[in-house]
């Protein structure tokens, strides 16, 4: 049995695939066990897998590249076009083997160990920032009960639940008191290991060139340098600055027919997380924007003068998100140029 092109859908015990010759005609569709899979690829010469990137789909183009197979993946929202009837699993890996035979279809970079551990550190913190948050809103609301109330935010809450407990006056109950003095801990408890992370990604960051270098531009700092460097993987997947921002979700749906061009709001496609960290870093340098004279802060002042700041906020991330791509494809510098009129 000879494949030209095959699909493979992945999951977690059973696999489907589906091999095609050179002429498009199917060649073999195969149900496989997951510890089948490495053993039935050794066997086949070498030819173009496509896979579905989804949970895993690193992990197996890593192992099937090792056998000499050339290993492609894709977004599921591409693939799904390409089905016939209904979804079912032989269904899913035929659309798979005829989406990757496609000139124009957009591939997504094959993730090293080394990247993915990274990402792990971040996906970590993510998960533990979140159960704190749950956490300060349940505090939040147990005192909200018994009429004390406590500002949002976490730095209210760190600064006066001990206060609370310390007041004999304020109603609590003993029992009520021992319950929220076990809170605190699990609270203190969050703080600690959410510094724990902050602490490797810094020194994740110092450790990577790239990340290094990242850090060069402003409202990018250790987090979102080292988020960008383990998400992008090979930066020459992506075609341009521009499709590097797009795949992010920072450009305008677009929706334009007979000539008339429609922009809407972000797209919102792609990692939300490293979208989220450009945005969140655009609005800090937006509020430091005035005290800079380079070309890109007089671009952002005139931006902000004339929009909504929130708009103005994901312009710059889109823009940092194309010098960030620059910057990873060429390996280069930030060179910030300076603006021609001095800022007021």
């Amino acid at each position: 049995m000879k494949f030209t092109r095959c699909g493979l859908d992945i999951a977690k015990q059973v696999f489907q695939v589906h091999g095609v010759n050179e002429h498009g005609r199917v060649e073999g569709r195969k149900t496989l066990a997951r510890g089948e899979v490495l053993e039935y690829f050794a066997q086949l010469p070498a030819c173009l897998i496509g896979i579905e990137a989804c949970a895993g789909a690193h992990y197996w183009a890593r192992e099937l590249t090792k056998l000499g197979h050339t290993v492609k993946l894709m977004a599921a929202q591409f693939v799904a076009a390409y089905r016939k009837h209904g979804k079912n699993d032989a269904n899913d890996a035929e659309a798979i083997c005829e989406a990757v035979g496609r000139p124009n279809m957009h591939f997504v970079a094959i993730k090293s160990q080394e990247q993915q551990a990274v990402l792990m550190v971040h996906r970590a913190r993510s998960l533990v920032v979140a159960n704190r948050t749950a956490l300060v809103n349940q505090i939040r609301g147990l005192l909200g009960e018994f009429g004390v109330v406590v500002p949002k935010g976490v730095r209210s809450l760190r600064a006066q639940l001990p206060a609370i407990l310390e007041n004999a006056d304020n109603g609590l109950p003993a029992l009520g008191r021992e319950v929220l003095d076990g809170l605190l801990e699990q609270f203190r408890e969050l703080d600690r290991r959410i510094q724990q992370f902050d602490g490797k990604i810094r020194e994740l960051a110092q450790q990577s060139e790239p990340a290094r270098r990242l850090m060069q531009v402003g409202a990018i700092g250790a987090q979102t340098a080292t988020a960008l460097v383990a998400s992008m993987g090979d930066p020459h997947v992506f075609k341009s600055a521009r499709n590097y921002a797009a795949s992010l979700g920072l450009t305008p749906r677009q929706y334009s027919s007979g000539g008339t061009s429609r922009l809407g709001r972000i797209t919102k496609h792609g990692d939300r997380y490293l979208r989220m960290l450009l945005v969140h870093g655009a609005r800090s340098y937006l509020r430091v924007v005035d005290k800079k004279t380079d070309s890109k802060s007089a671009w952002a002042r005139r931006l902000k003068k004339r929009r909504h700041v929130n708009i103005a906020a994901v312009a710059l991330a889109a823009k940092h998100a194309r010098i960030a791509w620059a910057m990873l494809a060429k390996a280069t510098e930030y060179r910030p140029v300076q603006a021609e009129e001095p800022a007021a």
